[in-house]
């Protein structure tokens, strides 16, 4: 009975991620930013690369739950418990934005979700460090995806730019703690592999 309320509860996160459905914990750090006027070219951009945001929380979403879940290590579980909450926070906040540009989400969420939650589990079976190891390079990842975003995206956006701004400190939170957890170097092959799989994801979710 256990197991079937835990499949029970991991569909419905995973139909709520997926389907846009998420609730932040804290205020929207955009507030009451206001930029310029954009011409419609620029906001698409803007839409374009929100969307992108969107689909690596999706991918948060999954990895973070999927690793918790395999992980046999109760003070693990609590940090992507913590940290998956947080990415909770920029679903919703990238969500939210996508709406107020006047675009959708990526039509490819459910395959997104599905991929890195194989992922995460992958992950986990290999052990606590080389877990925590994923985190540490994911993120490292995701901090340089959000620095190049604050470049990319149109100077007037202010209310894209404070979200973005915010995702990466906290990026950069959940990679310092994963990496004092003891986490384990990911191997370079790895490394270009994520690298690979990111492009290929950010270029594909800019448009779907």
């Amino acid at each position: 009975m256990r197991q079937l309320d835990t499949l029970i509860i991991g569909l419905d996160k995973a139909l709520r991620v997926v389907s846009g459905v998420a609730a932040a914990s804290r205020p929207c750090p955009a507030g009451l930013a206001e930029g310029g006027e954009m011409d419609d070219k620029e906001r698409r951009h803007s839409a374009g690369l929100m969307r992108i945001n969107h689909v690596g929380e999706v991918c948060a979403q999954a990895l973070y739950d999927a690793q918790g879940r395999f992980s046999e290590n109760t003070e693990l579980q609590q940090q992507f418990a913590r940290a998956g909450r947080e990415e909770e926070d920029h679903l919703a906040w990238t969500a939210q934005r996508l709406q107020e540009l006047g675009a959708r989400t990526s039509l490819l969420n459910p395959l997104w979700y599905a991929g890195a939650y194989a992922l995460g589990a992958i992950a986990a079976k290999l052990g606590d460090a080389r877990s925590l190891g994923f985190v540490v390079e994911t993120e490292r990842q995701v901090e340089a995806h959000l620095n190049s975003h604050l470049d990319l995206l149109p100077a007037q956006d202010a209310r894209s730019r404070a979200i973005v701004d915010q995702m990466r400190i906290d990026e950069i939170a959940h990679g310092a703690a994963a990496q004092s957890l003891g986490a384990a170097d990911t191997p370079v092959p790895v490394r270009l592999a994520m690298q690979a799989m990111a492009k290929l994801m950010t270029l594909t979710a800019y448009r779907i």
